[in-house]
């Protein structure tokens, strides 16, 4: 089943995801097989990041909550709120 993660950073706290981004990535990495889509939300200008939304493959909520849960970035504290939900892919058709 797909999930969407949307995460959004606490405000003021540009330097957590800074200074955490090396271990998120390796954490990505190490979830290739589950990643549909990732990516940083932007402000409006683009220039800074200010969360999160993933797509990912998970046996169900349980294990996507875990997941979520053991992300560096939600270690560290940088997140104001995630909100997990059930997604159906429709387009494209695969």
């Amino acid at each position: 089943m797909h999930f969407v993660i949307y995460c959004l950073d606490k405000d003021g706290h540009a330097d957590v995801r800074t200074e955490n981004r090396p271990q998120h990535v390796e954490y990505l990495k190490a979830s290739a097989d589950k990643i549909v889509c990732a990516g940083p939300l932007l402000t409006d200008d683009g220039e800074g990041m200010i969360g999160s939304t993933l797509v990912m493959k998970f046996a169900d909520r349980s294990e996507a909550e875990a997941w979520a849960a053991n992300d560096p970035y939600a270690k560290a504290g940088l997140f104001e709120s995630v909100d997990i939900r059930p997604w159906k892919k429709v387009f494209p058709a695969d």
